[in-house]
């Protein structure tokens, strides 16, 4: 069926932005076109014209005033038109908001089937940034745009519940994965510990990634490094909240590095000792933790997301509750004690997320596209 499928997926956000609903959409094109699929994108520009060898259609917009980093976007005609001529078997929208919402509105009057998947958790961002009286004015919104769709996606089994709580209707697991070709224990190596540790590699070496945004909360990680002797944190990813966090961590061991990728990230986090995650419930998955366990390293991590599902406490890592710095020091001091159990923790993080390969992952979405074909055409028999 693959082969017949034509794909067209509405974003909020691509490249050259560097996030998780960035990442998993480049996953998704890669995966098309190994197994020969067309797809064409709708996104915020500027960003590059194709992807993957799939056309990357820019949409004109306009900065979120407060979040400078995203863009407004509103599909317009031309859009539409594009859209039109390419005729895709079926409509996915990442995250709706405008850019999704218009998105939605188009494959509705062209009758195609639609699919739309829940990857950022905007009821939680207002209420972390303290306007928690526009939760359930949100939560009305989502629940009135997802219910449009044919089928609903989330990343985790914790959401998926959540979004059945609100009455979203139907919502299937969209799981992620992790390439553990490109995340390995492999990777490690000693010139990449010299420059993460600050020229300490004998140190513990923690390791943060990730964009840095308040709602990541690594500030959190501070009172480890006050607690834990010979600890030395890397920070790498750059974003908004940078600048405070320099000003926080001045004085501590500590080295930003700004964004890494490729090779270069691998060998970030095959290098490090463990990676700490305290993250906001703002999370729906937490990609970077299933990278970190890939690499074989531990993971100390908030609960939040999908993270106790690629978690076993004890085994690959632990978790606490977010905001609970207290567990996290704790829980960090023992495997910063004991470097034989780190060792074997990393080992049972390696071993957990080889089951867990990207390729399976997308087969299955390609599965649910093909469920939601059939039962869109069906539907469509009936009334007519």
């Amino acid at each position: 069926m693959s082969s017949k499928l034509r794909l067209a997926i509405f974003t909020e956000t691509f490249l050259p932005k560097v996030d998780g609903i960035v990442t998993v959409t480049c996953i998704l094109l890669d995966h098309l076109r190994s197994v020969g699929v067309e797809a064409i994108v709708f996104a915020p520009g500027p960003h590059p014209e194709e992807y993957a060898g799939h056309r990357v259609i820019s949409v004109p917009g306009v900065p979120l005033p407060i979040y400078p980093e995203v863009t407004m976007a509103l599909p317009g005609q031309r859009s539409r038109e594009i859209l039109e001529d390419f005729d895709p078997t079926l409509v996915h929208v990442m995250n709706p908001v405008l850019t999704g919402l218009k998105g939605m509105r188009f494959a509705r009057s062209l009758r195609k089937p639609l699919v739309a998947s829940f990857q950022a958790h905007l009821m939680e961002m207002v209420r972390f940034y303290g306007l928690g009286a526009l939760q359930e004015p949100l939560w009305y919104l989502h629940r009135y745009v997802y219910r449009k769709a044919d089928y609903c996606l989330a990343p985790s089994r914790r959401i998926v519940s959540e979004l059945e709580s609100k009455g979203f209707g139907q919502v299937g697991l969209w799981r992620r994965g992790v390439d553990v070709r490109r995340f390995s224990p492999d990777y490690a190596d000693p010139a990449m510990r010299e420059e993460l540790s600050g020229g300490n590699p004998d140190k513990v070496l923690l390791l943060s990634v990730g964009r840095l945004a308040p709602e990541k909360q690594v500030e959190q990680i501070l009172p480890v490094l006050d607690a834990v002797p010979n600890t030395h944190l890397a920070i790498v990813g750059d974003g908004p909240h940078r600048p405070k966090l320099e000003e926080v961590f001045a004085g501590r061991s500590v080295t930003f590095t700004g964004y890494k990728s490729g090779v270069e990230l691998s060998r970030a986090f095959a290098s490090a000792d463990m990676f700490l995650f305290p993250s906001s419930p703002i999370e729906t998955f937490g990609l970077v933790a299933a990278e970190a366990l890939a690499s074989g390293i531990p993971v100390v991590s908030s609960n939040v997301g999908g993270v106790p599902e690629i978690i076993e406490p004890g085994v690959n890592g632990y978790m606490f509750e977010p905001n609970d710095t207290a567990a996290m020091v704790a829980q960090v001091r023992e495997l910063a004690e004991n470097p034989e159990r780190r060792r074997a923790m990393g080992h049972a993080a390696r071993e957990a997320m080889c089951a867990r390969s990207w390729a399976e992952v997308m087969n299955e979405l390609l599965y649910t596209y093909e469920r939601v074909i059939e039962a869109h055409h069906r539907r469509q028999a009936m009334l007519n």
